[in-house]
């Protein structure tokens, strides 16, 4: 038997798609058929039949459920159908229609002429109204668009003691007034492009004009551009899409939902990102310093946040290297330990059958459970059973003699380390290479957690976040720029911005924002280069000793 061929349907999308560049026709019947064949086996589509000053025949098309009901029914209609009262008395022909319509009749700020079908159709499934009148090539768009939001509360994963408390929503609109709310300046840039085959999501691209580099503007846009998929559902779907790393656990790419963070971003001559649908902002290039950095870092004294941010350093370094470094000097090296806490040690394994590599991985591995199985469970139980559960199950185990006292004490002590880094998927990261160091740890000892901590000190060195080095300003070195990296230093003191970002405009402190600076003998474009080496070709980084590398902002 012949195999039957599959019958091709064709979807609205597909013949969308085939009359994309076809223009509307004079015939209002044509243009109802075309648009009704479309859309009209939605039931939330809406087309309404009315005359426009009660003498052209006209049809209004809407979506019922992303539009505002009452701008129709008060603003748009009434200035269709009546006269403004001014014209009262006098004849309007069909060729003054369009003239009169839209500058004398139509009380509304986003009206505009469209005469492409493809065009109608998008605007349509955007939320906007359109209006056809019999006799007209073009039709109506107005904006409508009304979308129910939720109010702007401080963000839950990245509270601050001091500091604003306003978070991004899942409107694009508001984000982005939100940040002019902030930057009240004529340089600050919004781009918008559009992507996703069906979602059609918009994205915005900020920057502040004079300050970003353009070669990393365009490099962000062309990474963007290159992006085919069915559809952007949330910043994580472009985050993955423009990294220039997609096999390494580390983030190259920040994302936040604070605007005050994106604003300071934005102040040293970086890019954000914003996606329509999305709390989370997207901030390019990023360096691994931003991860263990907060916005109140530059609320408080300096004294104060230096410490504690050297605080946070020592706990991300902690959480990463702790039970690698137990399991190799209980198994390898116990000379290593003072010989009272040797006695305890070893009284305290004697009942544990199994060895210290193995009763690590299997309390690490149940303390990710834990952990996971909270953040998934609702609110009002989740708090009770990570208490209750680690509680309950570490007294268990210890009772049970399935693992040791102090081993307890070190899972413990290593997830605490873990929530001291305030960016979720730096920590995310550090909790994942643990277990590859443990292992190295259970096999070769000390040796195996040097060789795995030079690994990932060459996998970093390696990094780059659109050609910026991403140890910097550590690796490649500079000294001023550590006025900001592993201490804050004083504001004042910070007059540069980031000289790896290659701004237009690198004073932002004092007389330095007056300052004609000589030009940089590298580009934005040698360091985005691909593979682009690391020397004096690309601006002498390292020998600039004069330029900070890190600024005041929040970031």
């Amino acid at each position: 038997m012949k195999k039957q061929r599959k019958k091709q349907v064709s979807t609205p999308n597909q013949r969308l798609s085939d009359r994309s560049s076809d223009q509307m026709s004079s015939n209002l019947e044509e243009t109802i058929s075309f648009i009704h064949g479309l859309l009209g086996g939605n039931d939330d589509f809406t087309m309404r039949r009315f005359h426009v000053f009660g003498r052209y025949p006209a049809v209004m098309f809407y979506f019922s459920n992303i539009i505002d009901q009452a701008i129709l029914n008060t603003g748009l209609l009434k200035s269709f159908m009546y006269l403004p009262p001014h014209l009262e008395g006098r004849s309007v022909e069909r060729h003054q229609l369009k003239e009169v319509i839209l500058y004398d009749a139509l009380y509304h700020s986003e009206g505009k002429l469209e005469g492409r079908l493809s065009n109608l159709v998008e605007a349509l499934l955007r939320g906007e109204t359109i209006v056809a009148v019999d006799g007209l090539d073009e039709a109506f768009a107005i904006g409508t668009r009304d979308v129910n939001q939720r109010s702007i509360q401080q963000p839950p994963t990245e509270q601050v003691i001091r500091g604003p408390r306003e978070g991004f929503i899942e409107q694009l609109g508001t984000n982005i007034g939100l940040l002019r709310y902030r930057l009240q300046s004529t340089d600050f840039r919004v781009k918008t492009v559009r992507i996703g085959r069906f979602t059609q999501t918009k994205v915005a691209i900020l920057y502040i004009q004079g300050v970003a580099n353009p070669d990393l503007v365009k490099e962000v846009e062309d990474r963007l551009s290159m992006i085919e998929t069915d559809g952007v559902l949330d910043a994580g779907y472009l985050e993955q899409f423009i990294e220039d790393n997609h096999f390494t656990p580390f983030p190259q790419v920040q994302n936040t939902e604070r605007p005050d963070k994106v604003v300071g971003n934005l102040l040293e001559g970086r890019v954000a990102i914003l996606i329509d649908g999305s709390p989370f902002a997207l901030i390019v290039p990023t360096v691994f310093s931003q991860f263990y950095q907060t916005t109140e870092d530059y609320s408080e004294r300096f004294l104060l946040v230096s410490a504690i941010r050297l605080i946070r350093l020592v706990a991300l370094i902690f959480s990463l290297i702790f039970p690698s470094l137990y399991v190799a000097v209980i198994a390898f090296n116990p000379e290593l330990i003072p010989t009272e806490f040797a006695v305890a040690v070893a009284g305290g394994r004697s009942g544990v059958p199994f060895p210290a590599v193995v009763e690590v991985l299997l309390m690490e591995i149940s303390m990710e459970v834990l952990r996971e199985a909270t953040i998934r469970l609702p609110q009002q139980i989740g708090g009770a059973l990570s208490i209750v559960g680690v509680l309950v199950i570490g007294q268990a185990a210890v009772a049970a003699g399935f693992s040791s006292p102090i081993t307890v004490v070190v899972i413990a002590l290593t997830t605490i380390g873990s929530f001291a880094t305030p960016a979720y998927n730096a920590a995310l990261a550090l909790r994942l290479l643990r277990f590859p160091l443990i292992v190295l740890a259970g096999i070769f000892g000390l040796y195996g957690v040097m060789i795995g901590l030079i690994l990932i000190a060459n996998h970093l060195i390696s990094l780059k976040s659109f050609g910026v080095p991403y140890l910097s300003p550590v690796v490649p070195g500079n000294a001023s720029g550590m006025k900001d990296t592993l201490i804050r230093g004083p504001l004042w003191w910070l007059k540069k911005r980031p000289v790896l970002l290659h701004p237009l405009n690198r004073g932002r402190v004092g007389k330095e924002m007056l300052k004609e600076l000589p030009k940089m003998p590298g580009t934005m474009t040698d360091s985005l280069s691909a593979g682009g080496e690391r020397g004096s070709d690309h601006g002498g980084v390292s020998s600039q000793n004069h330029d900070d590398t890190s600024g005041s902002s929040p970031r």
